[in-house]
Protein backbone atom coordinates (compact mmCIF):
# COMPACT_ATOMS: atom_id res chain seq x y z
CA UNK A 1 0.00 0.00 0.00
CA UNK A 2 1.12 3.40 -0.25
CA UNK A 3 2.98 5.66 2.27
CA UNK A 4 0.68 6.33 4.67
CA UNK A 5 1.09 10.45 5.41
CA UNK A 6 -0.92 12.33 8.44
CA UNK A 7 -3.08 14.85 7.20
CA UNK A 8 -1.90 18.06 5.82
CA UNK A 9 -1.13 21.16 7.46
CA UNK A 10 -2.49 23.13 5.15
CA UNK A 11 -6.00 21.22 5.11
CA UNK A 12 -8.89 23.23 5.81
CA UNK A 13 -9.85 24.02 9.22
CA UNK A 14 -13.29 22.64 8.63
CA UNK A 15 -15.06 20.34 6.36
CA UNK A 16 -18.53 21.94 4.49
CA UNK A 17 -21.77 20.63 4.68
CA UNK A 18 -22.64 19.78 1.69
CA UNK A 19 -26.42 19.38 1.02
CA UNK A 20 -28.51 17.01 -1.53
CA UNK A 21 -28.32 18.06 -5.07
CA UNK A 22 -31.66 17.31 -6.42
CA UNK A 23 -31.81 14.00 -9.13
CA UNK A 24 -27.99 12.64 -7.24
CA UNK A 25 -27.81 9.83 -5.13
CA UNK A 26 -24.65 7.62 -4.06
CA UNK A 27 -23.17 4.87 -1.95
CA UNK A 28 -19.34 3.61 -2.01
CA UNK A 29 -18.06 0.34 -1.19
CA UNK A 30 -14.75 -2.15 -0.36
CA UNK A 31 -14.35 -3.93 -3.83
CA UNK A 32 -10.21 -4.82 -3.01
CA UNK A 33 -8.96 -3.03 -5.98
CA UNK A 34 -5.88 -2.37 -4.00
CA UNK A 35 -6.49 -1.18 -0.80
CA UNK A 36 -7.84 -3.44 2.26
CA UNK A 37 -10.29 -2.00 4.75
CA UNK A 38 -11.61 1.32 3.01
CA UNK A 39 -13.98 2.22 0.57
CA UNK A 40 -12.21 1.96 -3.26
CA UNK A 41 -15.57 1.83 -5.00
CA UNK A 42 -17.54 4.96 -5.76
CA UNK A 43 -21.55 4.18 -7.22
CA UNK A 44 -23.24 7.59 -7.75
CA UNK A 45 -26.43 8.04 -9.62
CA UNK A 46 -28.33 10.38 -12.06
CA UNK A 47 -32.01 10.97 -12.69
CA UNK A 48 -32.64 10.72 -16.44
CA UNK A 49 -32.31 13.80 -18.43
CA UNK A 50 -29.16 14.53 -16.91
CA UNK A 51 -26.76 16.82 -18.88
CA UNK A 52 -22.98 16.32 -18.95
CA UNK A 53 -19.93 18.07 -19.34
CA UNK A 54 -16.25 17.09 -19.32
CA UNK A 55 -12.78 18.28 -19.70
CA UNK A 56 -9.46 15.57 -19.86
CA UNK A 57 -6.36 15.14 -20.17
CA UNK A 58 -4.01 16.08 -22.90
CA UNK A 59 -2.02 13.13 -22.19
CA UNK A 60 -0.43 11.59 -25.34
CA UNK A 61 -0.80 8.30 -22.97
CA UNK A 62 -4.78 8.68 -21.97
CA UNK A 63 -6.02 5.81 -19.29
CA UNK A 64 -8.81 3.73 -20.44
CA UNK A 65 -11.43 5.26 -18.73
CA UNK A 66 -10.61 9.31 -19.60
CA UNK A 67 -10.68 7.21 -23.75
CA UNK A 68 -14.22 5.83 -22.64
CA UNK A 69 -15.58 9.08 -21.47
CA UNK A 70 -14.68 10.66 -24.40
CA UNK A 71 -16.47 8.59 -26.72
CA UNK A 72 -19.22 8.53 -24.79
CA UNK A 73 -19.41 12.67 -24.19
CA UNK A 74 -20.87 13.90 -28.00
CA UNK A 75 -24.08 11.91 -26.49
CA UNK A 76 -24.47 14.51 -23.98
CA UNK A 77 -26.26 12.47 -21.54
CA UNK A 78 -25.57 10.58 -18.27
CA UNK A 79 -27.22 8.14 -15.48
CA UNK A 80 -24.12 6.97 -13.76
CA UNK A 81 -20.68 7.41 -12.85
CA UNK A 82 -18.16 4.56 -11.61
CA UNK A 83 -14.91 5.57 -9.74
CA UNK A 84 -12.58 3.37 -8.30
CA UNK A 85 -9.20 3.73 -6.60
CA UNK A 86 -5.89 2.10 -6.05
CA UNK A 87 -5.87 1.52 -10.10
CA UNK A 88 -5.39 3.78 -13.08
CA UNK A 89 -6.29 1.18 -15.28
CA UNK A 90 -3.98 3.12 -17.53
CA UNK A 91 -0.96 2.16 -19.95
CA UNK A 92 -3.19 -1.45 -19.85
CA UNK A 93 -3.90 -2.30 -23.14
CA UNK A 94 -6.69 -4.20 -24.75
CA UNK A 95 -7.48 -5.78 -21.43
CA UNK A 96 -7.72 -1.83 -20.02
CA UNK A 97 -10.21 -1.45 -23.03
CA UNK A 98 -12.03 -4.75 -21.87
CA UNK A 99 -12.21 -3.91 -18.20
CA UNK A 100 -14.03 -0.11 -19.26
CA UNK A 101 -16.41 -2.12 -20.87
CA UNK A 102 -17.21 -4.87 -18.65
CA UNK A 103 -17.39 -2.30 -15.86
CA UNK A 104 -20.09 -0.22 -17.81
CA UNK A 105 -21.47 -3.24 -18.54
CA UNK A 106 -22.06 -4.43 -14.72
CA UNK A 107 -23.23 -0.71 -13.97
CA UNK A 108 -25.67 -0.41 -16.57
CA UNK A 109 -26.82 -3.79 -15.60
CA UNK A 110 -27.29 -3.05 -11.60
CA UNK A 111 -29.07 0.36 -12.76
CA UNK A 112 -30.92 -0.68 -15.68
CA UNK A 113 -29.45 1.74 -18.54
CA UNK A 114 -27.32 1.69 -21.30
CA UNK A 115 -24.18 1.18 -20.96
CA UNK A 116 -23.22 4.56 -22.54
CA UNK A 117 -25.19 6.69 -20.13
CA UNK A 118 -22.18 5.12 -17.63
CA UNK A 119 -18.88 7.50 -17.00
CA UNK A 120 -15.99 5.63 -15.73
CA UNK A 121 -12.61 7.22 -13.99
CA UNK A 122 -9.99 5.15 -11.87
CA UNK A 123 -6.88 6.79 -10.04
CA UNK A 124 -4.18 4.65 -8.71
CA UNK A 125 -1.10 2.93 -10.24
CA UNK A 126 -0.47 2.95 -14.02
CA UNK A 127 0.38 -0.02 -15.61
CA UNK A 128 -1.45 -2.75 -13.84
CA UNK A 129 -4.13 -4.52 -15.57
CA UNK A 130 -7.71 -3.82 -13.75
CA UNK A 131 -9.88 -6.75 -12.48
CA UNK A 132 -13.06 -5.64 -13.38
CA UNK A 133 -15.20 -8.91 -12.28
CA UNK A 134 -14.25 -7.79 -8.77
CA UNK A 135 -16.91 -5.25 -9.04
CA UNK A 136 -19.71 -8.17 -10.26
CA UNK A 137 -22.26 -8.68 -7.18
CA UNK A 138 -20.27 -5.30 -5.62
CA UNK A 139 -22.05 -2.73 -7.83
CA UNK A 140 -25.79 -4.35 -7.39
CA UNK A 141 -25.71 -4.88 -3.88
CA UNK A 142 -24.21 -0.82 -3.85
CA UNK A 143 -27.03 -0.32 -5.77
CA UNK A 144 -29.45 -1.50 -2.82
CA UNK A 145 -27.99 1.55 -0.69
CA UNK A 146 -28.04 4.35 -3.07
CA UNK A 147 -28.62 7.63 -0.86
CA UNK A 148 -28.21 11.58 -1.34
CA UNK A 149 -25.80 12.20 1.69
CA UNK A 150 -23.70 12.35 2.95
CA UNK A 151 -21.39 13.65 0.44
CA UNK A 152 -18.26 13.00 2.85
CA UNK A 153 -18.57 9.21 1.70
CA UNK A 154 -17.66 9.62 -2.29
CA UNK A 155 -15.12 11.97 -1.03
CA UNK A 156 -13.50 10.14 0.96
CA UNK A 157 -13.56 6.39 -1.93
CA UNK A 158 -11.76 8.47 -4.82
CA UNK A 159 -8.76 8.66 -1.93
CA UNK A 160 -5.14 7.76 -3.00
CA UNK A 161 -2.09 9.46 -1.37
CA UNK A 162 -4.81 12.49 -0.61
CA UNK A 163 -4.50 13.03 3.27
CA UNK A 164 -7.94 14.68 3.18
CA UNK A 165 -11.45 14.55 1.52
CA UNK A 166 -11.56 17.48 -0.81
CA UNK A 167 -15.56 19.15 -1.47
CA UNK A 168 -16.66 22.40 -1.90
CA UNK A 169 -20.86 23.54 -2.35
CA UNK A 170 -22.31 26.65 -3.66
CA UNK A 171 -26.13 27.76 -3.72
CA UNK A 172 -27.56 30.34 -6.12
CA UNK A 173 -30.64 31.27 -7.55
CA UNK A 174 -31.55 31.14 -11.41
CA UNK A 175 -34.58 33.05 -12.34
CA UNK A 176 -35.85 32.81 -8.87
CA UNK A 177 -35.60 28.75 -8.45
CA UNK A 178 -32.47 28.27 -6.14
CA UNK A 179 -30.27 25.29 -7.00
CA UNK A 180 -27.28 23.57 -5.48
CA UNK A 181 -23.81 22.84 -7.09
CA UNK A 182 -21.83 20.08 -5.12
CA UNK A 183 -18.34 18.98 -5.89
CA UNK A 184 -15.85 16.88 -4.62
CA UNK A 185 -11.74 16.07 -6.03
CA UNK A 186 -8.86 14.07 -5.75
CA UNK A 187 -5.13 14.84 -6.06
CA UNK A 188 -2.29 14.98 -4.21
CA UNK A 189 0.56 14.16 -6.60
CA UNK A 190 1.27 13.61 -10.06
CA UNK A 191 -0.66 17.04 -10.76
CA UNK A 192 -0.18 19.57 -13.55
CA UNK A 193 -3.06 19.57 -14.75
CA UNK A 194 -3.98 20.01 -18.38
CA UNK A 195 -7.37 20.61 -19.74
CA UNK A 196 -8.08 19.32 -15.69
CA UNK A 197 -7.07 17.83 -12.21
CA UNK A 198 -6.67 13.93 -11.39
CA UNK A 199 -10.33 13.61 -10.67
CA UNK A 200 -13.18 15.68 -9.72
CA UNK A 201 -16.68 16.00 -10.34
CA UNK A 202 -18.98 18.73 -9.85
CA UNK A 203 -23.13 18.09 -9.50
CA UNK A 204 -26.08 20.58 -9.69
CA UNK A 205 -29.85 20.21 -10.19
CA UNK A 206 -29.61 23.48 -12.40
CA UNK A 207 -31.34 22.66 -15.95
CA UNK A 208 -28.70 23.35 -18.72
CA UNK A 209 -28.38 21.89 -22.29
CA UNK A 210 -25.19 20.12 -22.71
CA UNK A 211 -23.48 22.30 -24.96
CA UNK A 212 -24.19 25.32 -22.39
CA UNK A 213 -22.00 23.29 -19.58
CA UNK A 214 -19.54 21.95 -21.84
CA UNK A 215 -18.72 26.19 -22.42
CA UNK A 216 -19.28 26.64 -18.54
CA UNK A 217 -16.65 24.36 -17.74
CA UNK A 218 -14.28 24.79 -20.29
CA UNK A 219 -13.93 28.03 -19.20
CA UNK A 220 -13.87 27.44 -15.56
CA UNK A 221 -11.78 25.37 -15.61
CA UNK A 222 -8.98 27.91 -16.68
CA UNK A 223 -8.02 30.10 -13.78
CA UNK A 224 -8.96 26.91 -11.27
CA UNK A 225 -7.32 23.72 -11.85
CA UNK A 226 -5.08 24.55 -15.28
CA UNK A 227 -3.37 27.22 -12.48
CA UNK A 228 -2.48 24.51 -9.94
CA UNK A 229 0.67 22.11 -9.61
CA UNK A 230 2.04 20.28 -7.29
CA UNK A 231 4.78 18.42 -9.16
CA UNK A 232 5.16 19.27 -13.11
CA UNK A 233 3.65 16.17 -14.31
CA UNK A 234 -0.08 15.80 -15.95
CA UNK A 235 -1.46 12.43 -15.17
CA UNK A 236 -2.54 9.91 -17.35
CA UNK A 237 -5.99 10.28 -15.93
CA UNK A 238 -7.09 13.94 -15.73
CA UNK A 239 -10.62 14.36 -15.46
CA UNK A 240 -13.33 16.72 -14.40
CA UNK A 241 -17.08 15.89 -15.13
CA UNK A 242 -19.74 18.38 -14.50
CA UNK A 243 -23.51 16.87 -14.49
CA UNK A 244 -26.42 18.56 -14.55
CA UNK A 245 -29.75 17.03 -13.79
CA UNK A 246 -32.15 19.31 -14.09
CA UNK A 247 -34.56 18.34 -10.98
CA UNK A 248 -34.19 21.59 -9.37
CA UNK A 249 -37.10 22.81 -11.07
CA UNK A 250 -34.99 26.08 -12.48
CA UNK A 251 -35.71 27.11 -16.53
CA UNK A 252 -34.04 24.75 -19.01
CA UNK A 253 -30.85 27.05 -20.45
CA UNK A 254 -29.45 26.23 -23.70
CA UNK A 255 -27.14 29.60 -24.35
CA UNK A 256 -23.98 29.24 -21.30
CA UNK A 257 -24.26 33.32 -22.38
CA UNK A 258 -28.04 33.72 -20.88
CA UNK A 259 -27.58 36.53 -18.85
CA UNK A 260 -29.88 34.07 -16.61
CA UNK A 261 -27.13 32.47 -15.75
CA UNK A 262 -24.48 35.15 -14.48
CA UNK A 263 -24.51 34.05 -10.78
CA UNK A 264 -24.60 30.53 -11.38
CA UNK A 265 -21.56 30.98 -14.10
CA UNK A 266 -19.70 32.63 -10.74
CA UNK A 267 -21.05 29.93 -8.10
CA UNK A 268 -19.32 27.80 -10.52
CA UNK A 269 -16.41 28.92 -10.64
CA UNK A 270 -15.92 29.53 -6.97
CA UNK A 271 -16.70 26.00 -6.58
CA UNK A 272 -13.78 24.89 -8.73
CA UNK A 273 -10.98 27.55 -7.88
CA UNK A 274 -12.05 25.98 -4.15
CA UNK A 275 -11.85 22.86 -5.07
CA UNK A 276 -8.21 23.57 -6.69
CA UNK A 277 -6.90 24.92 -3.91
CA UNK A 278 -7.37 21.98 -1.97
CA UNK A 279 -5.66 20.06 -4.21
CA UNK A 280 -2.27 22.30 -3.89
CA UNK A 281 -3.14 22.52 0.18
CA UNK A 282 -2.77 18.56 0.00
CA UNK A 283 0.10 18.24 -2.24
CA UNK A 284 2.04 15.15 -1.55
CA UNK A 285 4.25 16.23 1.78
CA UNK A 286 3.33 19.70 1.17
CA UNK A 287 3.91 22.01 4.33
CA UNK A 288 3.43 25.42 2.85
CA UNK A 289 0.56 26.74 0.05
CA UNK A 290 2.39 28.81 -2.70
CA UNK A 291 1.13 31.83 -4.67
CA UNK A 292 2.48 33.08 -7.52
CA UNK A 293 1.13 35.93 -9.09
CA UNK A 294 2.65 37.50 -12.09
CA UNK A 295 2.24 40.98 -13.25
CA UNK A 296 3.54 43.08 -16.06
CA UNK A 297 3.54 40.60 -18.30
CA UNK A 298 3.08 41.41 -22.41
CA UNK A 299 -0.20 38.93 -22.31
CA UNK A 300 -2.18 36.53 -19.35
CA UNK A 301 -0.89 33.77 -21.93
CA UNK A 302 3.23 34.85 -21.45
CA UNK A 303 2.43 35.53 -17.08
CA UNK A 304 1.06 31.59 -16.82
CA UNK A 305 4.04 29.98 -18.86
CA UNK A 306 6.37 32.55 -16.57
CA UNK A 307 4.32 31.61 -13.16
CA UNK A 308 4.43 28.09 -14.22
CA UNK A 309 7.83 28.36 -14.66
CA UNK A 310 8.35 29.72 -11.04
CA UNK A 311 5.65 26.92 -9.66
CA UNK A 312 7.25 24.12 -11.41
CA UNK A 313 11.24 24.89 -10.30
CA UNK A 314 12.31 22.49 -7.46
CA UNK A 315 15.07 25.03 -6.72
CA UNK A 316 11.86 27.42 -5.86
CA UNK A 317 9.67 24.71 -4.05
CA UNK A 318 12.72 23.66 -1.77
CA UNK A 319 13.92 27.16 -1.34
CA UNK A 320 10.33 27.90 -0.09
CA UNK A 321 10.83 24.36 2.29
CA UNK A 322 13.67 25.56 3.67
CA UNK A 323 11.80 29.04 4.82
CA UNK A 324 14.68 30.72 2.35
CA UNK A 325 13.70 33.78 0.44
CA UNK A 326 16.20 32.82 -2.29
CA UNK A 327 14.80 35.17 -5.02
CA UNK A 328 18.00 34.07 -7.12
CA UNK A 329 16.14 31.19 -7.76
CA UNK A 330 12.63 32.88 -8.98
CA UNK A 331 14.89 35.56 -11.52
CA UNK A 332 16.53 31.90 -13.03
CA UNK A 333 12.87 30.73 -13.18
CA UNK A 334 11.73 33.85 -14.94
CA UNK A 335 14.65 33.79 -17.44
CA UNK A 336 14.32 29.96 -18.48
CA UNK A 337 10.65 30.39 -19.06
CA UNK A 338 10.90 31.79 -22.70
CA UNK A 339 8.64 34.54 -22.67
CA UNK A 340 9.98 38.03 -22.76
CA UNK A 341 11.18 39.45 -19.86
CA UNK A 342 13.95 42.32 -19.41
CA UNK A 343 16.49 41.96 -16.15
CA UNK A 344 16.49 45.57 -15.34
CA UNK A 345 13.06 45.99 -15.20
CA UNK A 346 12.34 43.10 -12.95
CA UNK A 347 10.97 43.33 -9.28
CA UNK A 348 10.31 40.16 -7.15
CA UNK A 349 8.07 40.23 -3.45
CA UNK A 350 7.52 37.83 -0.79
CA UNK A 351 4.38 39.02 0.37
CA UNK A 352 4.65 42.62 1.11
CA UNK A 353 8.24 42.95 0.80
CA UNK A 354 10.18 43.70 -1.80
CA UNK A 355 13.26 41.86 -2.39
CA UNK A 356 14.14 42.67 -5.57
CA UNK A 357 13.74 45.72 -8.04
CA UNK A 358 15.31 46.91 -11.11
CA UNK A 359 17.86 43.88 -12.04
CA UNK A 360 19.54 43.96 -8.18
CA UNK A 361 18.25 43.59 -4.34
CA UNK A 362 16.30 46.15 -3.32
CA UNK A 363 18.27 48.86 -1.80
CA UNK A 364 15.69 48.33 2.13
CA UNK A 365 16.27 44.42 1.89
CA UNK A 366 15.95 42.83 5.35
CA UNK A 367 16.72 39.47 6.07
CA UNK A 368 15.27 39.29 9.32
CA UNK A 369 12.00 40.98 7.62
CA UNK A 370 11.74 38.45 4.77
CA UNK A 371 12.71 35.23 6.79
CA UNK A 372 10.07 35.76 9.60
CA UNK A 373 7.41 35.96 6.72
CA UNK A 374 8.65 32.68 5.37
CA UNK A 375 7.52 31.02 7.99
CA UNK A 376 4.09 31.74 7.32
CA UNK A 377 1.54 28.53 6.12
CA UNK A 378 0.95 30.58 3.15
CA UNK A 379 3.50 32.19 0.56
CA UNK A 380 2.89 34.96 -2.00
CA UNK A 381 5.60 35.29 -4.43
CA UNK A 382 4.60 38.35 -7.18
CA UNK A 383 7.03 39.03 -10.03
CA UNK A 384 6.39 42.34 -12.04
CA UNK A 385 7.97 42.69 -15.24
CA UNK A 386 7.55 45.96 -16.03
CA UNK A 387 6.65 45.10 -19.56
CA UNK A 388 2.96 45.21 -20.48
CA UNK A 389 -0.49 44.96 -18.52
CA UNK A 390 -0.32 41.16 -18.91
CA UNK A 391 -1.25 39.22 -15.39
CA UNK A 392 -2.01 36.00 -14.04
CA UNK A 393 -2.08 33.56 -10.74
CA UNK A 394 -1.06 30.30 -9.97
CA UNK A 395 -0.86 27.81 -6.73
CA UNK A 396 2.04 25.17 -5.71
CA UNK A 397 3.49 23.66 -2.83
CA UNK A 398 6.51 23.54 -1.11
CA UNK A 399 8.95 20.17 -2.22
CA UNK A 400 9.52 18.51 1.01
CA UNK A 401 11.57 15.24 1.84
CA UNK A 402 8.34 13.53 2.33
CA UNK A 403 7.24 14.18 -1.00
CA UNK A 404 10.19 11.72 -2.07
CA UNK A 405 9.29 9.10 0.86
CA UNK A 406 5.49 8.93 -0.67
CA UNK A 407 6.66 8.34 -4.22
CA UNK A 408 9.73 6.74 -3.48
CA UNK A 409 7.12 3.87 -2.00
CA UNK A 410 4.04 4.08 -4.17
CA UNK A 411 3.40 0.61 -5.52
CA UNK A 412 5.36 -1.07 -2.49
Amino acid sequence: MAHASPVSPLAPKTTPEVGPVAGVRFATAEAGIRYKGRTDVLLLTLDAGTSVAGVFTRSKCPSAPVEWCRANLPNGTARALVVNSGNANAFTGAKGRESTALTAKIAAKALGCREEEIYLASTGVIGEPLDATKFEGVLAETATRLAPLPWIEPAKAIMTTDTFPKLATAKVKIDGVEVTIAGIAKGAGMIAPDMATMLSFVFTDAAIEAPALQALLSKGVTDSFNAVTIDGDTSTSDTLMLFATGASGAPRIDDAKDPRLGRFRKALTGVLADLAEQVARDGEGARKLVKIHVTGATSKRSARRIAMSIANSPLVKTAVAGEDANWGRIVMAVGKAGEPAERDRLSISFGAIRVAHEGARDPAYDEGEVSAYMKNDVIDITVDLGLGRGADRVMTCDLTKEYVAINGDYRS
